[in-house]
């Protein structure tokens, strides 16, 4: 790693006192589309029969160095499940010597005591546990993924984190509230006070994978869904909040689309394991064959990254969105109906 040039002294002093932003928020990097998980709504369940399973190799993730220059927070996560990845935590290293803050969500099935101690001591500031219930029974749709297990995985990186004094490190719940299984949102800030969990973000389903999730999401239009939602999220973050935690969330709540992607696309970008560079995770999904969903501006095998964000095309894709005349595959995403954040 020595061919690559840490941020020098004025760079540091512009970016943590004069508040110089980079030109990306977040590089969002798939370093595996493997998952041990059966999650009923995810297209790795969903999609299994023409799943590609594959790791980033830590040479491609190296070519991202350029974007990783630019960008103030690398997140490792896509579609799949992180920690399987040999490489994570060079992978790490090497976005922390970018000058990049580092992330990473998980399902915790591999989270132990060597895994956490080298979490911690890696310099991310967030690791997030994916959950869509409170209660093992509330979980069940995360098949796989047992939910005592990934409580035990949260205590064990929490266990860790205060041995070392790794007060740099939050630990958050990455919550997916399903439409059918609204009111176990109920018991979120109770677990996380157990838990020291300091913050959770609630998402709605928004990529339908196959025929029939559709139910468990919460659309715009769908108005009572959308009160319900809205009336059990206001008491569980209003509870949070009395406990000193992070409660965040967002609903679609008009019934027309915006121009600001709540995937912040103009200052964001997702990397696929296999290199390719798309606008969000949401049009990258990785399987066989064509997708009329798949939005690819490139690879990094075959070009510079940042000639890739700098495109014409990719340009025009961002442009459209904001100027309220978006690409097709984007027009109908719910991420566009979102008023704000709670």
């Amino acid at each position: 790693m020595e061919e690559f040039r840490e941020p020098g002294f004025w760079e540091t002093i512009k970016e943590t006192f004069l508040g110089v932003r980079r030109a990306l928020d977040c590089l969002q990097v798939e370093v595996t589309s493997r998952c041990p998980g059966r999650c009923i709504y995810c297209p790795h369940t969903a999609l299994r029969d023409k799943w590609l399973s594959r790791d980033m190799e830590l040479s491609l993730f190296s070519r991202l160095w350029p974007l990783m220059r630019r960008s103030s927070r690398v997140h490792l996560q896509g579609w799949g499940e992180p920690l399987l990845n040999r490489s994570f935590f060079d992978m790490a290293e090497l976005a922390r010597k970018a000058g990049c803050r580092v992330s990473t969500t998980t399902c915790g099935l591999r989270m132990d005591a060597e895994i956490a101690e080298r979490v911690v001591k890696s310099g991310m500031d967030i690791v997030a546990f994916s959950l869509a219930g409170t209660t093992a029974e509330s979980n069940r749709s995360r098949e796989g993924v047992d939910f005592d297990r990934v409580c035990e995985a949260v205590s064990t990186l929490q266990e860790v984190r205060r041995k070392n004094d790794g007060v740099h490190l939050e630990i958050h719940f990455a919550y997916l509230m399903l439409a059918s299984n609204m009111e176990s949102v109920r018991g979120l800030p109770g677990l996380m006070k157990r838990l020291g969990v300091h913050a959770a973000v609630i998402s709605t389903l928004d990529y339908i994978a196959a025929p029939g999730l559709e139910v468990e999401a919460v659309m715009p239009r769908e108005t009572g869904k959308i009160q319900l939602a809205g009336a059990i999220l206001k008491e569980a973050s209003a509870e949070a909040h009395a406990m000193g935690l992070g409660f965040h969330y967002e609903l679609p709540d008009s019934a027309e689309a915006g121009s600001d992607c709540r995937e912040n696309i103009a200052r964001t970008l997702f990397v696929a394991a296999d290199g390719s560079i798309s606008p969000c995770v949401y049009v990258n999904v990785p399987v066989k064959g064509s997708d009329p969903r798949r939005r690819v501006f490139g690879n990094v095998v075959e070009r510079d990254p940042v000639e890739i964000w700098e495109s014409d095309d990719f340009r025009k894709f961002r442009e459209g969105l904001s100027s309220g005349d978006p690409d097709p595959t984007c027009r109908s995403c719910p991420k566009l109906f979102m008023a704000g954040s709670r």
